[in-house]
């Protein structure tokens, strides 16, 4: 045992320190600038311990980088840089570490516990999520036994995310990795964390800690990551509970920060920390039922953070938005706004023959209210010159959705012409209803280098557009009212090719989150025939959300990577 190791028979208050920081994944001079500035804020408070989130060091997810030796190297570099900061308090961080045994996968994802410049302890993760946007089985080997950590006469049980998830398996042929560590006696509980944002989320967090409260008879410390990975996200939100389930701390959303916990006499009160108001994003348990509304104002507060940090992260600095007058657009272009600030958002309006006088005067409008600057550029004249050149081609054949497509395409080349000329980000804005039924053009009103609304159903789209206009009138109010509208033909409406809104996003959120059978929607009061048209448009348009970009996720499931559904499929539940 190291010298700094303190037994059993000599315990002592704690001062924990919790840092829950946002890292750049694979930017290791960063990360490591920023962890080692945090050890030393948290030693200068005088504290004994200073807890970080679940791979830190490289930032979470890394994904197949993790398969680069010089990845592994770099991060192995930088725990011996942290090492050096601990003459005078204990650091408990994740990284990955080699596996040394013959067998089994290279890495493990583990938590070093440091002191007196020497790892003393590494914790490897037991339970390895598989699911969703989770693939930790495709590069870590999950631990089989675990032990506590000693220190200052306490014995921390360190769990790291996933290990404390599955509190409610009670399987007499399936010990969980509280279960292995409570054998040891353990004097608390700490989690290093990297758990994502869906607008639900918070509230299953709440529950899980405070069920391994119940059942383990532990103070919790739950620290969390916060920060935009390109399309998932993480909100932060460390908590802190006593022996009874109570919130000791709750830690901010969407931000950085630093917390002090005293641990004197088997209690624990805070002692210096940023606290956030706590039921303002505590979730209830999903509902059954989709409610549009639901959690709005989180889910503008984490679509505005998801584009600051994608920006911020790439090294972007300016977006341009296809602004069309309708709801999408706009509620995209305000979300931009705030995010990035007005003189950093350019809107393109590009009418065409179609295009309804009121489309444009809504879309400058709307400009002209959030004050960013705008064009127009209009595109009948092209539209007519393609039309001429496929005269050939497409002879007396009918006006369909090949010339709506066109139009639509044309916007699209138009759009990335002035992004790589200025330097622009397209965000594209494209809502989830859409996404999910097809309703979209490849390389048309489908490009972008990122999808804001790409998990937001048309619905929740509207919700936006009246949290946006809360206090003033931001998006012009017959954006909001009129009926939606491509106008790529005379008198198009979106509901001349889907159902209308309320009733497809029922049943798509049914489908998708809740993943209920067809029959078990119809079942639920939906029209049999309805519900059978929306799961084919589902089905049948999956190789154009393959060729989608980055969605900013939101929900507890969206298009891309954790929704892998075969292109080539004849699966029918009808």
């Amino acid at each position: 045992m190291s010298p700094y190791i303190f037994t059993s028979e000599d315990k002592q208050n704690m001062k924990i320190a919790i840092a829950q920081q946002n890292y750049h994944i694979g930017n290791f001079a960063s990360n490591t600038k920023k962890i080692i500035n945090a050890i030393r804020d948290a030693r200068a408070n005088e504290a004994d311990l200073i807890v970080f989130s679940e791979l830190a060091v490289c930032g979470y997810p890394p994904y197949d980088l993790l398969e680069h030796n010089d990845f592994i190297n770099q991060a192995l570099d930088a725990i011996e840089l942290i090492k050096a900061e601990t003459d005078h308090i204990a650091v408990l961080i994740g990284a990955p570490s080699r596996n040394q045994q013959l067998h089994g996968k290279s890495l493990f994802n583990s938590a070093y516990f440091i002191y007196g410049r020497t790892v003393n302890q590494v914790i490897h993760k037991m339970l390895l999520p598989n699911y969703d946007i989770f693939d930790e089985y495709r590069y870590f080997e999950p631990a089989v036994e675990s032990n506590v950590v000693e220190f200052k006469g306490k014995k921390l049980a360190i769990t790291i995310c996933e290990d404390i998830w599955n509190v409610g398996d009670r399987s007499l042929y399936k010990m969980q990795p509280m279960d292995i560590l409570t054998l040891q006696s353990p004097d608390m509980m700490i989690n290093l964390s990297a758990s994502p944002f869906d607008y639900m989320h918070a509230g299953e967090r709440l529950k899980i800690i405070r069920e391994n409260v119940k059942r383990y008879r532990l103070p919790v410390i739950y620290c969390n990551a916060v920060g935009g990975q390109t399309d998932i996200l993480f909100d932060g939100g460390s908590t802190v509970c006593d022996v009874d389930g109570a919130i000791v701390e709750q830690m901010p959303y969407f931000e950085e920060a630093q917390a002090y916990i005293e641990w004197q006499d088997e209690k624990l009160s805070v002692v210096k920390g940023k606290q956030t108001d706590i039921p303002a994003i505590i979730c209830s348990e999903r509902k059954e039922v989709f409610d549009p509304g639901r959690e709005i104002d989180t889910i503008y507060e984490a679509l505005v953070f998801g584009i600051k940090e994608y920006f911020s992260k790439m090294g972007f600095q300016k977006a341009i938005i296809a602004s069309s007058g309708g709801i999408d657009s706009a509620v995209t272009l305000a979300l931009a706004c705030r995010a990035l600030g007005p003189e950093n958002v350019y809107a393109l309006l590009m009418p065409s023959q179609f295009s309804t006088g009121h489309s444009v005067s809504d879309a400058e409008q709307l400009s002209k209210n959030l004050n960013n600057p705008y064009e127009k550029i209009a595109i009948r004249k092209i539209f007519h010159h393609v039309e001429l050149a496929l005269k050939p081609a497409f002879g007396d054949l009918p006006f369909n959705v090949a010339e709506e497509n066109i139009q639509s395409r044309i916007r699209g080349l138009l759009a990335m012409a002035l992004s790589n000329k200025f330097d622009y980000i397209l965000l594209n804005t494209s809502n989830k209803s859409e996404l999910a039924t097809g309703y979209g053009t490849l390389y048309g009103d489908m490009a972008g280098g990122l999808s804001v609304l790409g998990d937001v159903y048309k619905t929740q789209v509207y919700a936006l557009a009246k949290y946006i206009n809360r206090n003033e009138e931001v998006i012009p109010e017959h954006i909001i009212t009129k009926p939606p509208s491509a106008e790529l033909r005379p008198g198009q409406l979106d509901q001349d090719s889907l159902p209308e809104y309320d009733i497809l996003d029922a049943i798509l959120y049914q489908y998708i989150e809740r993943r209920q059978d067809a029959l078990q929607i119809v079942n639920i009061g939906h029209e049999q025939e309805l519900v059978k048209r929306v799961v084919n448009l589902l089905h049948k348009s999956e190789y154009k959300r393959k060729q989608f970009c980055p969605i900013l996720r939101i929900s507890p499931k969206s298009f891309g990577r954790g929704r892998q559904i075969p292109i080539v499929s004849l699966y029918t539940e009808f």
